[in-house]
């Protein structure tokens, strides 16, 4: 420990912590980016970081992820049992190894595989894992299917998730990424179809992008590709998506009921309503999963095929991913998301009927919505608006649309579990009294800089 000296100067005084007085029998200050040399009580480290950690926003308020941040008691307790559990170790925990299979089943099922009860699929950390793992199938299948002679593609839109831009770089394969244009944000048939050849080893669909939660139309870009390109497999990034449009669209095919779509991922910390981080993949039969990509380990005399990037990581998601499939049951998801996406409706509604926005989607896929500022408004930018509302405990990302629209500045609003009309109300009263008080400044406050933002985090 550090004692405490009146006469440090500011900066050094930035490199210290001060503990409060109240917690130690002396002024202590304690070295902020070494090893202390003494230890403390569990009670006083736990009441420093604490303390820092009240600078942080609200969790609960942060419309900008889409992260779940609420659970019931009895599922944070249930993690909490689980946290010494590592979920490489099949054979120590042969029962969490057989929750994660049967979470796999129950996807599968929902998704449409053509036998869920030999489903291949696996838990990850969270999507970008999940995407990996699929796209390195589809690298594989195509160098099976070619010997691996020239050089591989795959085709995305600009409003794809920064993992797969890393799993292009990170594998070697061509990122042949479809520009916005207009007012296309996503991903069309025809745009994938002229961005295919012989090399392509697959298609990425987004089942709600995370500009502006619109589902991009994955069974045309199956159409057309049967048409055009019937080597080419789509797999389906439904970070979001995938547990939203089973219950709240069911009659829209974009699974594996569509013939061309060999994988789906989703991130179960997302709408499958579990904590932080867990994702998973699913392939709609076993020849989509080359079994040379894939290790088998032995486990009480059977056989457990496993696939990932990561090896030791967290049971206890898996298990808490479990728990939310028995507790809701489908029934109970379909109440949950239903009631996300009326908040989202109901709140985008609202939100232009206030006068200076316009819609750019009203949450009528994903319960996520993008809005903008009307042309003949020069007083304030959506930066601004962002800014205002944090001092309100509100976190609303202000950000720019990617390239060939960087000239599009939006808001983006994402309506999770615990996201309440009564909330969505305050929000607009909020929002509200911002644009009245920046309506009546005469130059924006900020300039065009983009607020935190992460897609999907």
């Amino acid at each position: 420990m550090t004692l405490a000296n009146s006469g440090d100067s500011r900066d050094s005084r930035r490199d210290l912590v001060a503990v409060n007085p109240v917690f130690v029998d002396e002024p202590v200050q304690l070295p902020r980016n070494s090893l202390p040399s003494g230890g403390l009580s569990p009670d006083v480290a736990y009441q420093i970081v604490h303390d820092e950690l009240m600078l942080d926003g609200n969790a609960r308020l942060n419309l900008a992820t889409f992260v779940t941040t609420w659970m019931e008691p009895t599922a944070e307790r249930l993690m909490a049992e689980c946290f010494d559990k590592n979920m490489i170790d099949k054979d120590e925990y042969p029962r969490t190894a057989a929750l994660e299979e049967r979470c796999v089943r129950m996807l599968a099922q929902l998704w449409h595989a053509p036998d869920p009860s030999t489903a291949v699929g696996c838990s990850t950390t969270g999507s970008s894992e999940a995407c990996m793992l699929a796209g390195l199938a589809m690298k594989r299948r195509w160098q099976h299917r070619t010997g691996g002679s020239g050089r591989p593609n795959i085709v995305m839109g600009a409003n794809v998730q920064i993992c797969w831009e890393k799993f292009a770089n990170y594998w070697e394969v061509e990122a042949r990424v479809v520009p916005m244009e207009g007012d296309r944000f996503h991903l069309t048939a025809e745009a994938a179809v002229r961005y295919c050849d012989e090399n392509t080893i697959g298609v990425v669909a987004v089942l709600g992008s995370t500009f502006d939660g619109s589902y991009e139309p994955v069974a045309e870009i199956c159409q057309a590709l049967d048409e055009h390109h019937p080597h080419v497999p789509v797999h389906v990034d439904g970070a979001s998506g995938a547990m939203i449009a089973p219950f709240c669209d069911p009659d829209l095919e974009w699974d594996f009921r569509l013939e061309r779509v060999c994988s789906v991922n989703t991130s179960g910390h997302k709408y499958g309503l579990v904590y932080p981080g867990v994702g998973w993949v699913v392939w709609r039969d076993k020849a989509s999963l080359p079994d040379d990509l894939v290790f088998h380990v032995n486990y009480l005399g059977g056989d457990m095929p496993t696939f990932a990037l990561n090896f030791s990581r967290p049971g206890a998601q898996v298990v808490a991913q479990y728990f939310t499939f028995l507790r809701l049951g489908f029934d109970g998801f379909q109440r949950v998301q239903r009631y996300c996406r009326d908040v989202a409706t109901g709140l985008s509604d609202r939100i232009a009927d206030t006068g200076p926005f316009r819609l750019l989607t009203r949450g009528d896929q994903l319960p996520v919505f993008a809005f903008t500022l009307a042309d003949d408004v020069t007083e304030y930018s959506v930066f601004d608006v962002s800014a205002h509302l944090r001092e309100a405990g509100w976190l609303v990302p202000a950000y720019t649309f990617p390239a060939d629209r960087t000239d599009l500045s939006v808001l983006r609003v994402v309506v999770r579990n615990g996201m309440t009309h009564d909330l969505a109300d305050l929000l607009v009263d909020d929002l509200r009294r911002v644009v009245e008080r920046l309506g009546r400044q005469e130059k924006p406050l900020r300039g065009k800089e983009s607020s935190a933002f992460s897609h999907g985090t």
